[in-house]
């Protein structure tokens, strides 16, 4: 056995890995039942972002081994798991947000309330 077939067993190996932990983690972002299985947003994000990369690395992998029907359905689905974590994120974000609405007296600011998802969450003076 020579070495370049030896590093191409390797890397195969390597792949196959890959390919086996993104199938995996894309199970478990799309629901299915694991005991593992968390419904926290957290979670379905960190999952989405995984498969997003472990498919983009297989479809580069296959783009170079000269498969490319393979390569664009995995590269399609890096894009869309891409998108549902840009997705989630920005609803992540919007959940967390909170926002001030200011006092004035002889058109001065006096203090602010803070709101957080619709509701009053406190007062602070300046």
């Amino acid at each position: 056995m020579n070495i370049g077939s030896m590093y191409r067993q390797k890397a195969a190996g390597l792949m196959a890995s890959i390919v086996a932990l993104t199938v995996t983690a894309g199970a478990l972002a799309v629901g299915a039942p694991s005991a593992m299985a968390q419904s926290s947003r957290q979670k379905d994000k960190n999952n989405m972002r995984n498969l997003g990369i472990g498919l983009g690395a297989a479809a580069a992998y296959e783009a170079l081994h000269g498969k490319g029907t393979q390569a664009l359905v995995l590269g399609a689905g890096a894009a869309y798991a891409g998108k549902k974590y840009e997705d989630q994120r920005k609803a992540q974000n919007k959940d967390n947000s909170e926002y001030r609405r200011y006092r004035y007296r002889h058109g001065k600011r006096i203090g602010y309330y803070t709101y957080r998802d619709g509701k009053r969450t406190g007062y602070h003076r300046l």
